[in-house]
């Protein structure tokens, strides 16, 4: 005997929520979905009207999803923002050139702007050329941060408001874990945060309206809407540390599917002891961006590259700053530990 939607008791259930247990059919699961992203906006009073927001596009099945959905509840309850799409081009041949394609499709299926901003323009490197200099051990680290740079030189160039992600609960739970594992505390403390308020000039305020968005219901709200969304994993990440965290996270979802939430809920109410020093936020004193170091991470990772020493932005070189700052020339011995290492 077939299941019944347990939500309008009528149509047939085609689906059971990974969320919360219950059967519903799609059109009650579609609008389940959209007033938890609505509530999640309200609640946390994410935009304010006539903002403009950049919604931060990879043309994966996150970014399709929210774009969808925002431009869908601006609509339907009047936000009245003004909706763009920004996109990075991080230089990965056969991976990102093909989700861009989809990103374009994307900007004529919802008739919203799209600015695409690459790092071989803005850093003068390709991931494919950083990948054949670093190779694959830390790779990840170099496009996380040059990412998050280029998302916000985007939304300068632009002039948004804000920009919004299309982090979902799976991904901040991730988060929460592996800044446990690494005991940082300073982002273990902001990385449950839905939103980030502006801290100081180049820096856009970013925000999370599918942060408890599970994400198997993303892939089920973007296949029974057939959204068109790229679903290729990065060539590149097969060994980033995130994979580590995310298949822990699974494992407890399997035995628990609250695990998600749990873990977000104990990241949001974490309390830090007194007395823990912390990193004051400044700026870089090259290129003028947040930066907790005299040099953010960017230029220092970038100036690696340049020098041949990869390895300069990996681990804690602090005390190399000044010298990078002044353009001096490293010791031999100091060489020899940023060389590239044979993969």
């Amino acid at each position: 005997m077939p299941v019944l939607c347990s939500s309008c008791l009528d149509k047939r259930a085609v689906m059971k929520r990974p969320k919360t247990g219950h059967s519903l059919c799609k059109e009650c699961f579609f609008w389940a979905f959209e007033e938890e992203v609505h509530q999640t906006i309200l609640m946390a009073k994410l935009f304010k009207h006539g903002e403009t927001v950049g919604i931060a596009a990879s043309g994966g099945k996150d970014s399709t999803v929210l774009a969808h959905v925002m431009k869908l509840l601006n609509e339907r309850y009047d936000y009245g923002l003004q909706l763009m799409l920004l996109s990075v081009d991080e230089g990965i041949t056969g991976y990102r050139d093909d989700s861009l394609e989809t990103v374009k499709r994307n900007q004529q299926q919802y008739e919203l702007p799209l600015k695409i901003v690459s790092y071989k323009e803005l850093y003068g490197w390709t991931m494919d050329a950083i990948v054949k200099q670093v190779g694959l051990k830390n790779n990840c680290t170099f496009c996380g941060v040059f990412r998050r740079q280029a998302l916000d030189r985007g939304a300068i160039m632009l002039n948004v408001d804000k920009i919004c992600t299309g982090h979902n609960a799976d991904d901040v739970a991730e988060t929460v874990l592996m800044n446990v594992l690494r005991g940082d505390i300073a982002r273990l403390r902001r990385c449950t945060a839905i939103s980030t308020a502006s801290e100081g000039d180049g820096v856009v305020p970013r925000c999370k309206p599918l942060k408890y968005a599970y994400e198997k219901e993303i892939v089920l709200y973007a296949y029974f809407k057939k959204l068109d969304y790229f679903s290729t994993e990065c060539i590149y990440s097969p060994n980033a540390y995130r994979g580590h965290a995310r298949t822990f996270l699974k494992d407890l979802e399997s035995v628990r599917p609250s695990s998600i939430m749990d873990v977000i809920h104990s990241g949001e109410n974490l309390s830090v002891r007194e007395g823990v020093k912390m990193p004051v936020q400044g700026t870089c004193s090259r290129c003028g961006y947040i930066s907790s170091q005299a040099l953010c991470k960017a230029c220092v990772l970038l100036e690696g590259l340049n020098r041949g020493l990869p390895r300069l932005g990996i681990g804690k070189h602090h005390r190399l700053h000044d010298k990078i700052i002044s353009q001096q020339p490293l010791t031999e011995k100091e060489e020899r530990k940023l060389k590239p290492v044979d993969f």
